[in-house]
């Protein structure tokens, strides 16, 4: 590099006396004939060849630390290059993954509905199962109560929910099935079932008749009076033998329609 630059500076000013760089421009005046003036330039140079050399190894220095410069900058451009092109390539494999997750989260969610649905479905025919089963249960227990004076007789199936009073005479499970107090509910209207819908036309005396198994119980009507929805008193267990009918009061959602029939002696 110092080389090229020294051959540089001597092609530029390399004369005779080996002195370079810097020319001064001297004016000489010679005469000729016919009185003419004719002006002559002389270059003299004021530096060395040292100084030329040392200045060229400076000047080779900051060409070569341009140089690296220019270069560095370069390789920074073509990383820059090579890295938007990755990018793209990447993401294109990150859409690509994102679509396959996507996929795979349909997949499960997919499985998931078919096993909730298998679930419910297992529930469903358990229900069933357990429906078909009481009822059969029920058809083969002979459980049931008549009461003659309104045509009533039906059958009797543990419980006072809705799903048992919706198909038969609910029998409060707290209370007695054979002997003492017999605690028995039903629908009076606006249901399929409505076997206690005649229940208020009963006055004492009348005749009810009550079959659990084997054991039988005749009683009569000794009480019909309205309670409110909170007052469970009536359905306490008692030393006689009673029977006790609750079924709801038209328009009157707190009261309660209450029978009570004492055993025929």
């Amino acid at each position: 590099m110092i080389s090229i630059i020294k051959i540089l500076f001597f092609f530029l000013f390399f004369r005779k006396n080996r002195v370079l760089f810097i020319p001064q421009i001297i004016r000489t005046i010679h005469k000729k004939g016919d009185g003419i003036c004719i002006f002559k330039y002389r270059y003299r140079f004021r530096f060395s060849i040292i100084y030329v050399n040392i200045v060229s190894f400076f000047i080779s220095i900051c060409i070569f630390f341009l140089f690296m410069q220019i270069y560095s900058n370069l390789d920074l451009f073509t990383h820059k290059a090579s890295l938007k092109a990755g990018f793209s390539i990447s993401s294109q494999n990150t859409d690509a993954v994102q679509k396959d997750n996507l996929n795979q989260d349909n997949l499960i969610q997919n499985n998931l509905n078919q096993n909730l649905l298998q679930v419910k479905n297992i529930e469903e025919n358990r229900e069933k199962n357990k429906e078909k089963k009481q009822n059969e249960d029920i058809s083969n227990t002979n459980w049931y109560i008549e009461i003659p004076i309104i045509n009533l007789k039906a059958k009797i199936a543990e419980g006072t929910t809705k799903e048992v009073m919706d198909k038969y005479v609910g029998h409060f499970e707290d209370t007695q099935k054979t002997y003492g107090n017999i605690g028995l509910a039903a629908h009076n209207r606006g249901y399929e079932k409505n076997y206690f819908a005649d229940l208020k036309k009963l006055k004492e005396g009348d005749k009810i008749i009550y079959r659990y198994e084997n054991f039988t119980k005749e009683y009569s009507v000794t009480k019909h009076y309205i309670i409110k929805d909170t007052d469970w008193t009536n359905l306490e267990n008692t030393e006689e033998n009673r029977i006790t009918l609750i079924t709801c009061v038209e328009n009157q959602k707190e009261y309660r329609r209450c029978i009570q029939g004492e055993e025929n002696k």
